[in-house]
């Protein structure tokens, strides 16, 4: 594979790490998705809501600034934004998904080995390229992820996983370093002065509780660790035996020795998960066996693009936490597959099974859930000595087709009948278990009716 040209890089003032790890960010990435389709959202405060416009998920630095909390509840802060002139969006999942292919797709021109780590980051392996100007490279990199995005992008650079997410965030907050901080070019002194400054709760790994731990000298029996340099100095076996081993490694990563490899290949799964709350709480089995159909075909959806088989489907339902204790009911079921398969139809079929034994009639039900257990490869599948091979086949050809279609025309063109319809003909109204998304923007990327329009 032919990278793009590297000048090469001054000696710097230390020996330079065994290895080196880039991570590569997307900047408030919902938001950033959205403003590439709404060139005037630059420069003005953002903010993207969770499911069913429940809670702010992403903010723009401008949302930021203004106070808008990660997580503040919409229905608490939309006076606040109506008054201050906060574009508000619904989660647009379809959009976020493919303008994230395309980026990781870019990334992988700039290294032999990547790891997709979520949605808007990934790990490169640069490595090879450590005798060149990473910098250099970096800034090569993110132009062009934006030309060919309209995404902007930071670069952390540094000779552990840990360390290279230290590196991005240092390299989001210091404007002086546009966008990529390269730790492998800097001093000791200089590095161990930037983990000064990030508080211990920015180390990858070192949750809300774990830092409250470790900030509690009482609890530590010793000096409070408070910064990454901190966490740095401490004693790595010490940290092993008072916590885990995973924090031990982070102890050791932070001193620049690479712990964590890179995750090319990810272990196969152990359920396919698929869950949904409502828009608006449902009662009537029907309205549950819709939803249910829904989240399985998604299911399947995913089962299939992994070329696994599912062996068992478990179903869950559930009102919401927050109402009086008669009024509450969580249940669920599993059914095992006699034969393995990755048939949306048989998937539903075991799930509506499942349903009919948790279904409880006069309850406002709220949240709804498939997972798909059991699962195998195609090697790993035994059939079912009374389903002929013929009938396999034109299963497998079936799904086949309606994933084929559904990913040229846009999801749900093909769909079963037992997820119902959009509309219910009498009341004319939203089906009412879909997610409440009342300010989603088009899908402009995979739907042919949302394609943007220039006029």
């Amino acid at each position: 594979m032919k990278h793009p040209s590297l000048p090469m890089q001054p000696e710097a003032l230390d020996a330079p790490a065994a290895r080196t790890i880039g991570l590569v960010d997307v900047n408030n990435f919902y938001v950033s998705c959205e403003r590439v389709f709404r060139p005037k959202l630059r420069d003005r405060p953002v903010v993207v809501l969770s499911n069913n416009d429940g809670c702010v998920i992403s903010r723009s630095a401008e949302a930021k600034i203004l106070g808008v909390a990660m997580g503040a509840p919409w229905f608490q802060i939309k006076k606040f934004a109506e008054q201050e002139g906060i574009s508000v969006f619904s989660s647009n999942y379809a959009l976020y998904a493919d303008m994230s292919a395309r980026v990781m797709t870019i990334l992988r021109q700039f290294s032999p080995a990547q790891e997709i780590y979520s949605i808007d980051e990934s790990f490169l392996d640069l490595t090879e390229f450590k005798q060149r100007d990473l910098t250099h490279y970096a800034q090569q990199l993110r132009q062009t992820v934006l030309q060919g995005t309209g995404l902007p992008v930071c670069v952390g650079i540094a000779g552990s996983k840990t360390l290279a997410k230290l590196a991005n965030h240092r390299a989001k907050r210091d404007t002086a370093l546009n966008g990529v901080c390269n730790f492998n070019a800097m001093t000791t002194v200089d590095v161990d002065q930037a983990m000064r400054e990030i508080a211990i709760n920015h180390v990858w790994g070192i949750g809300r509780n774990l830092a409250r731990q470790m900030q509690d000298s009482d609890l530590m029996q010793q000096a409070p660790i408070l910064t990454a340099y901190d966490l740095k100095m401490s004693n790595a076996a010490t940290m092993r035996k008072r916590f885990s081993v995973v924090l031990e490694k982070t102890v050791r990563e932070l001193n620049g020795t690479a712990c964590l490899a890179l995750e090319q290949l990810r272990a196969p799964q152990q359920q396919i998960l698929s869950t949904r709350s409502f828009g608006h709480t449902v009662r009537e089995l029907q309205q549950l066996q819709e939803a249910v159909t829904l989240l399985t075909t998604r299911a399947g959806e995913k089962l299939r693009q992994r070329q696994m088989y599912a062996g068992s489907v478990y179903v869950y339902i559930r009102t919401s936490p927050f109402r009086d204790a008669g009024q509450q009911y969580d249940n669920g079921h599993n059914v095992v597959l006699l034969t393995p398969t990755n048939s949306s139809m048989r998937l539903v079929e075991a799930a509506f099974k499942a349903l009919a034994q948790i279904y409880r009639p006069g309850y406002d039900y709220m949240k709804a859930g498939v997972s798909l257990g059991a699962l195998t490869t195609t090697q790993g599948q035994q059939q079912d000595m009374f389903d002929t091979s013929d009938t396999h086949d034109k299963s497998v050809r079936l799904m086949q087709t309606i994933d084929d279609i559904n990913q040229k025309m846009g999801r749900a063109t093909i769909k079963l009948a037992s997820e119902g319809v959009q509309k219910y003909k009498q009341a004319e109204i939203k089906q009412p278990w879909r997610m409440r998304q009342e300010m989603m923007s088009p899908r402009y990327t995979t739907d042919w009716d949302e394609l943007l329009q220039v006029n």
